[in-house]
């Protein structure tokens, strides 16, 4: 397991990488890590630019009052990413952007169906879009583990996208390819719409996902 050292600072590139890729921009967006018993997750309204290491702030798992330590309090964001890690405890790192083709979907409050068959690596045929509410807010939060359920990513309506992984470079591959899924669907229904995967082809694809890769972790 990483230290806490080194994935704060690897929370702080992701986030820089995150903004350099196109995927989010000014201080919208955040990152989190689980560290032991406590998630690190990117402070309130701070710039990527000006972002440290020591700004990032620690929050236990299993506290229920939101409790936090460092300079800076937590993302407003705070509340899906705790309980998503709570709730499942295979995912290590979790990526929320405003990345332009998946907000625009979360937008329309379209879900990206079997359009392609990479979308098979976030774990079914489709990609939800978590119902509306505020941000911040604990029925937010109940929306987007709904959404999140046997999934690895979800649009959030009329705010953003999200993906989790096992680990921080995991969850950023995933965001990347949700936002490339949510691009390519928008172009295909500028041209007349996509001719969709079955169901099977999609389980073909999550079976031959679970041997590929020097850690398998394209699924």
């Amino acid at each position: 397991m990483a230290s806490d050292t080194s994935l704060r600072q690897e929370i702080v590139d992701r986030c820089r990488q995150m903004n350099a890729a196109g995927l989010n921009q000014g201080t919208s967006g955040n990152i989190s890590a689980r560290c032991g018993q406590r998630m690190l997750i990117t402070p309130s309204a701070v710039a990527y630019d000006a972002l440290t290491s020591e700004m990032v702030a620690a929050m236990p798992l299993a506290a229920e009052d939101g409790s936090w330590e460092g300079p800076v309090r937590p993302s407003s964001e705070w509340r899906f990413h705790l309980d998503l890690m709570r709730a499942r405890p295979e995912i290590g790192a979790i990526v929320h952007a405003h990345a332009p083709h998946a907000t625009a979907l979360a937008i329309a409050r379209k879900p990206i169906p079997a359009v392609h068959y990479m979308i098979a690596a976030f774990g079914g045929a489709d990609i939800r879009v978590a119902d509306y509410a505020t941000f911040g807010t604990a029925e937010l939060s109940r929306n987007v583990l709904a959404a999140m359920n046997g999934r690895r990513g979800c649009l959030m309506a009329n705010h953003g996208m999200l993906a989790a992984g096992r680990s921080l470079d995991h969850a950023m591959r995933l965001a990347v390819e949700l936002e490339a899924l949510a691009r390519q669907y928008v172009l295909a229904l500028q041209i007349g719409g996509p001719v969709l995967l079955s169901d099977a082809e999609i389980a073909r694809a999550q079976t031959a996902f679970e041997g590929y890769g020097p850690n398998a972790e394209a699924s």
